[in-house]
This record gives structure tokens, sequence and C-alpha cells, in this order.
């Protein structure tokens, strides 16, 4: 499961899941339980996944997944035994199936679980401010602060030696050791996630976590959405800045640095060694290798090879970008 903290409906047969969805007049296939909902790469054939752009093909590929909700003009992408299912739109059917499995992923309430830390087995384990909440299934490791008005909500887990600051709003989340969390940081909420549908908007669930790796640190003001299928996840030894925004399932590798404001749209991959100026743009769906170099106020629209330093918009080698400019 990509998030250990959402209670999983299944198995459902895959006919009957087909006819929640209102599709099983169009196709019949020999039933099979599905037990899970993932993305093509972690799928298993016990699972159902989706495919709704070329550019993911060479995952498509390989998936291993037994049904693939698709479209009619990327179905050959699929292996042959992978059974095809067949949608005009694959995402808008993908979160009908994904809330099906996880009924309770899609609203972000508030956590009535939670109660005063001093009410709790963390009293004496714990050094901490006035008015912080902690919910249920919470687990906190040696050697933890946390600031005032903070709350941790149901279903997270803090490792060894971790600070966590003032005004924070945890949930969904998986810190490991030696985290600081600052001031005014939301980690774990549900990400931007819908689909217009005539005159409503459809919310995705948003299934996955967010892993905060070791010896990190998070920013004042930052917020980092959970991930949508997969999970979003800050390498090891990682720093943001102030206010920076992470979109769900965003994967920043290890030992990077980034400056503040700097916004990663959803589903983009940053490798290790990255460096972002401040107020940059990744747009989404991108893959930024490692010892990468963006500048200041760059918007970042393509993917960009490794050892590559780039700056502009569109973001382009640094070297052009200078020569254009002088």
């Amino acid at each position: 499961m990509t998030n250990p903290f959402f209670i999983n409906k299944g198995p459902f047969e895959i006919n009957k899941l087909l006819i929640l969805l209102g599709i099983t007049n169009k196709q019949k296939f020999k039933n099979k339980k599905i037990y899970d909902v993932k993305d093509l790469l972690t799928s298993t054939n016990n699972d159902i996944t989706f495919f709704h752009s070329k550019k993911y093909e060479n995952q498509a590929i390989n998936t291993k997944a037994s049904f693939c909700i698709t479209t009619e003009k990327l179905k050959n992408y699929l292996p042959k035994n992978c059974n095809k299912i067949l949608v005009d739109n694959v995402l808008l059917t993908t979160a009908q199936i994904t809330k099906i499995f996880y009924p309770e992923s899609v609203n972000d309430n508030f956590d009535i679980t939670a109660k005063e830390i001093s009410k709790t087995s963390f009293k004496k384990k714990v050094k901490y401010g006035k008015n912080v909440l902690i919910g249920k299934n919470v687990k906190i490791g040696k050697n933890c602060t946390i600031g005032h008005n903070t709350i941790i909500e149901k279903n997270v887990i803090v490792g060894n030696n971790c600070s966590i600051g003032s005004n924070v709003i945890i949930k969904n989340t998986i810190l490991k050791n030696n985290i600081n969390v600052l001031d005014g940081c939301i980690i774990g909420k549900k990400g931007f996630g819908f689909f217009p549908n005539k005159n409503k908007n459809y919310r995705y669930p948003q299934i996955g976590s967010v892993i905060i790796n070791d010896n990190s640190e998070i920013g004042c003001g930052s917020t980092i959405d959970r991930g949508s299928v997969s999970n979003t996840v800050i390498g090891k030894n990682t720093f943001l800045d102030n206010q920076i925004h992470v979109a769900h399932n965003v994967k920043i590798g290890d030992n990077c640095i980034i400056a503040g404001q700097v916004g990663f749209a959803g589903s983009s991959t940053i490798g290790n060694n990255v460096m972002i100026g401040g107020q940059a743009g990744i747009s989404g769906h991108l893959k930024i290798g490692n010892n990468i170099q963006i500048g200041g106020g760059s918007g970042v629209i393509r993917s960009i090879d490794d050892n590559s330093k780039v700056m502009g918009y569109p973001a382009k080698d640094l070297k052009k970008f200078v020569k254009e400019i002088n």
C-alpha cells in the first residue's frame, strides 16, 4: 500500500468494479479479484493501473498490472497480458476507482481524535510548547521538540532528534531522523487534484503520503502535499527554504538546496545534488537530472539532463541565456 494510513476497502471483483463505474456494458472480463490501484511501475498482478499519456509509454510497456485504464489510442503500448479497460477520460475513471478503494482519502477534515499533548503518553517524552495537539496512532522518537500551536494529526510517524516548529500541521507523513520542520508548515494535506465534470469539479482521492528522509530541513511557511497514487518524497540532507510548495507525487533527491518561493508542480522528479534559485517554477511530470543548477526566477517546462546549468523562461542553457541578454 502506498499510504499505510488509509484503509483499503478491497479486494473487488473486476466486473463488479466496472458495474460501480457504469462501464460494464462495454466490456466483460473473466472475473478476477483486484486488491489495489497503483501506478504503472509499482502495480502487480493483483492490481489495476492507469495509462493516460504517451510520455509514460516506457513504464506502460513494462507494467505488471492485470488491468489498465487507458484509451483506444494508447492501448497498444501495454503488454498483451494486461487487460485494457477503454474509457474516454482515464484520470476521471481512475479517480472514481481510487475513491471506491479508499473512500476516506477524498476529504481532509480536521482530526477529531487530536487531544492536548499533556493528556497523552508523550507528555514526558517530548519537549513541547503551549496548545500542542496529538492525534491517534502517532509515533514520536527520542529527543524531539514541538513548538506552540502545532497539530500532529493521527497517523504520523516522527523519528529521532526531530524539531517541529510552531503553528505547524502534519498529517499522513513519515519524518525520518534529524528533521527540522520550521514554523508555519503544512505537510501531508491533499494535493490540488480535481477534474472539471459538467457543473461540478470531481476531486481526485489522494492516497499517498509524504516521506521526508534523514537530515533534511523544511523552511517556514512551506507546504508539501501528500501523493495522489504514489508518495511525495524529500531526499536525505535536502534543505528547503521558506515558502516553498511541493505538489503531490513530487520526488526530490538527496543533497538538494531549494531557495525560497520555488514551486514544484505535480509528479515531477528531481535528482540528487540539485540547486534551485528563488522563485523558480518546475512544471509537472518532468524529470530533472542529477547535479543540476537552475537560476532564480526560471520557468522549467522541459526535462533537464544531468550536469546542466539553466536559467530563464523557458529555462535554457545558462551560457545561451547570458549571451542572449547581453
